[in-house]
């Protein structure tokens, strides 16, 4: 993969507004970016006297962590009896001997966050490296309600079902039951020399469904390889079922933007790959208007905050279930619309990376892990390629060249 300079880092966020290329250069202090992050989809039944030992993967690393926690779809105060932070030894629930810390809220080991907000630990002085796992370990003593959560985690996370005493432990031997959501943790935040993060927003397509479980081969984290050399984290912001239009599965993109992308640490780019479950979904959203009124809408509220925009064109789905010739009219307007009608700062056409030209309404059969929606590991990294193209258009050089294939 092609290094990226401090330089030609420096000009790709200096054309972004309200940075420059000074600032970025040489900052006044080590800024927080987020490396990790997944949005809250949904609740799942309290767990009260367990901790649960979440498994994630950051994109980048540095020098010390915070933890965002969430109670954002929860209805009673959540009691956070002890949160602990450790890289992972390896597979499995037990940390690497020595990197383990406790993490505290305004200097306190308890926190109580109420319904319907999130809450961020303290920095926790904790080396980590890029591309590396994190377990942040939560324990709940009382049951505080709906814990909110994210389903389509595809990765394995562990209970210890009677935490209390095991919060800290570096052997995970007490965490007996497997998981496959994310409880509570919703974010990782490092501090050091990266330059920013990009968020991926999207549904179950950014989310990861179709790729391998447990392999971080989300089209997000192939994004991330070609980010790395230019220290760039990566969030994904997808949620499978989610709609740009109304609630699905989770609050709908214009209802979320704010606190899955815009509100998220040390944000440059957002990248906007939503819209194709409004126009399978029930009720189905025929008016391509109306997409493209939202995707304006999201566009002037990044614009906003300084953050540009990429679009990505919605991918097709022939042969699927719920594929009509009407909506896959409306899917061809509303992608006329992303690439010409000027919303969006940088294209990304996914949709022509990934159609099959003798039967442009499908998927590449050697993209489609079987359903015609999704994509395989292969797919995920040919829509990832896309928008590091998109992403290279809008600097003054090359973001990263295309990773050899893991």
């Amino acid at each position: 993969m092609v290094k990226v300079g401090r330089v030609l880092v420096a000009l790709l966020l200096a054309a972004l507004p309200g940075t420059t290329a000074t600032a970025v250069a040489e900052p006044a202090q080590p800024p927080w970016t987020g490396s990790w992050e997944t949005a809250p989809s949904g609740t799942a039944p309290a767990l009260p006297g367990a901790a649960v030992r979440n498994v994630v993967h950051l994109s980048t690393g540095g020098t010390a962590v915070r933890i965002r926690l969430s109670n954002r779809l929860g209805t009673k105060p959540l009691q956070l009896g002890a949160v602990t932070v450790a890289l992972r030894r390896a597979a499995g629930p037990d940390a690497l001997p020595g990197a383990l810390r406790t993490a505290t809220f305004q200097g306190a080991p308890t926190a109580t966050v109420p319904p319907g907000q999130d809450l961020l630990t303290d920095p926790v002085p904790l080396p980590v490296p890029d591309d590396s796992d994190l377990l942040v370990t939560v324990y709940t003593p009382v049951d505080s309600g709906p814990a909110t959560y994210h389903r389509t985690a595809l990765q394995t996370s562990y209970l210890a079902p009677a935490g209390a005493g095991h919060v800290a432990d570096e052997d995970g031997s007490a965490y007996t039951t497997a998981t496959g959501y994310w409880y509570y943790v919703t974010g990782v935040d490092v501090l050091g020399t990266a330059a920013g993060s990009v968020v991926a927003f999207g549904d179950s397509l950014t989310d990861g469904n179709g790729s391998t479980p447990e392999a971080n081969h989300r089209w997000p984290d192939r994004l991330a390889e070609h980010l790395r050399g230019a220290r760039l984290g990566v969030l994904n912001a997808g949620i499978a079922g989610n709609r740009l239009l109304r609630d699905g599965t989770g609050p709908s993109a214009l209802a979320r933007l704010d606190a899955d992308a815009l509100d998220r640490a040390g944000v440059r780019i957002l990248i906007v790959f939503e819209g194709i479950n409004d126009i399978k979904g029930t009720p189905e959203a025929s008016d391509p208007e109306a997409f493209a009124a939202a995707y304006r809408t999201i566009v002037a509220r990044a614009h906003a905050r300084g953050i540009q925009v990429v679009g990505v064109t919605l991918t097709p789905y022939g042969g699927h279930s719920a594929h009509t010739p009407a909506r896959e009219a409306v899917r061809q307007q509303v992608n006329t619309f992303i690439r010409t009608g000027g919303a969006f700062d940088a294209v990304a056409d996914a949709d022509a990376a990934v159609r099959d030209p003798a039967a442009p309404e499908r998927i590449l059969p050697g993209y489609d892990p079987g359903d015609h929606l999704h994509f395989n590991d292969t797919g995920m990294r040919a829509v990832a390629d896309t928008v590091a193209r998109a992403l290279s258009s809008r600097s003054l050089g090359t973001v990263g060249a295309a990773p050899a294939a893991a």
